[in-house]
């Protein structure tokens, strides 16, 4: 199995995205991760407000939203570095709230790496064993084994100070590995790399979660990151979760104006229901799925999926300006109005300020919002 898991890292032209056959995953799967009802408070100020999710087996979850959400607290509570006033952490479908951190089956990943800068690489991905008296040749083998799925191995003997943010993004992985957890939890591990290398771990940690099968939980606040590796998405606001489900899930079917704003950035329309599909909005008369009833709401669409056409549109059509072009490499952004509308357009657009053009709204990309 390790030398499969030294092929899957080492050859990018080979990585497949499926689970290896004969893999950790199969013969020791991550357990099962259950918050119930959790509430904690620091003095006056309410961090959590019964806060619950489950995370299956081998399953990445990413805990997204801005600062001050909750969600490290969330997460260091799930590690045990903090208590909950209220609720429990369930592992394996067993309550873990009265066990430290260090009898928990679970390893955390910090944002700030956590290195011992007189250590070197080797010695920082051995300490865990060391500390629990591995014998000399287990952690030799386990520790060479994780920097090679991690691509380390020619860094082995080099201290921190030797290396640069992403390989010590990677050294900090490595020493969580090596330890073998059933749940491994990630604070924000990749917010201090620039965006080339940021990509690039992101794709590196996708991988490893589905090489090694085991249940993985990130913090973070980027949701482009939280798009790539994560299987579900738990979005969080002011303490509370706002939405969760599968990643297209949350980003094609936002449930309120928060999730919709920060999940996408989607254009928000004010709306009057005036039959079961016909509504009044501040662009026009627009029709939209069947939904529970409303009277007034606000409706949801994501920029790339308004479409520019020729001719007026059969239904929902909108005729505008475009006010602003903003080139943005991978796509034109127009500010269009009455609105205002923001449209994303291949960037072979060569639409100008002042044109006029059609705009069509399909009727099963709007959403209606709860707020």
């Amino acid at each position: 199995m390790i030398q499969r898991l030294r092929d899957f890292f080492s050859s990018p032209g080979q990585r497949s995205m499926t689970p290896l056959t004969d893999s950790a995953a199969e013969r020791n799967p991550g357990c099962s991760l259950v918050v119930e009802n959790v509430s904690k408070s620091f003095g006056k100020t309410q961090i959590l407000n019964d806060v619950s999710f489950t995370a299956e087996a081998g399953e990445f979850v990413t805990l997204l939203g801005p600062s001050g959400c909750g969600k490290t607290t969330l997460l260091r509570i799930i590690a045990g570095l903090d208590r909950a006033d209220r609720g429990q952490i369930l592992l394996a479908g067993r309550a873990v709230d009265h066990l430290p951190a260090n009898r928990r089956p679970v390893n955390t990943v910090f944002q700030n790496y956590a290195l011992f800068p007189h250590l070197s690489v080797f010695e920082n991905v051995a300490f865990g064993l060391r500390s629990r008296s591995f014998p000399d040749a287990e952690v030799r083998e386990r520790v060479r084994s994780s920097l090679s799925m991690l691509k380390l191995d020619d860094l082995a003997e080099r201290y921190p100070h030797q290396i640069s943010g992403g390989q010590k993004q990677r050294v900090a992985l490595a020493r969580a590995v090596v330890n073998e957890p059933e749940v491994l939890l990630l604070d924000e591990p990749m917010s201090a790399l620039d965006a080339k290398l940021r990509a690039e771990v992101q794709l590196d940690l996708r991988r490893l979660q589905r090489a090694l099968g085991k249940t993985f939980v990130l913090v973070t606040h980027d949701q482009d990151e939280a798009m790539t590796v994560s299987d579900r998405i738990v979005l969080m606001n002011k303490g509370r979760i706002e939405q969760q489900g599968a990643t297209a899930e949350v980003y094609e079917r936002p449930q309120s104006r928060f999730a919709a704003e920060f999940f996408g950035a989607a254009n928000l329309i004010s709306a009057q229901r005036v039959g079961a599909t016909l509504v009044f909005t501040t662009v026009g008369a627009l029709r939209v799925q069947s939904k529970p009833q409303w009277e007034y709401g606000t409706l949801a669409i994501h920029p790339e999926w308004i479409e520019l056409c020729e001719n007026e549109p059969a239904e929902n059509g909108v005729r505008g300006v475009v006010k602003e072009s903003f080139y943005r490499g991978d796509h034109v952004e127009l500010i269009i109005e009455p609105g205002p509308l923001r449209v994303q357009l291949s960037p072979r657009s060569r639409l100008k300020p002042g044109s006029s053009v059609w705009l069509a709204l399909p009727a099963e990309r709007l959403e209606v919002l709860s707020d």
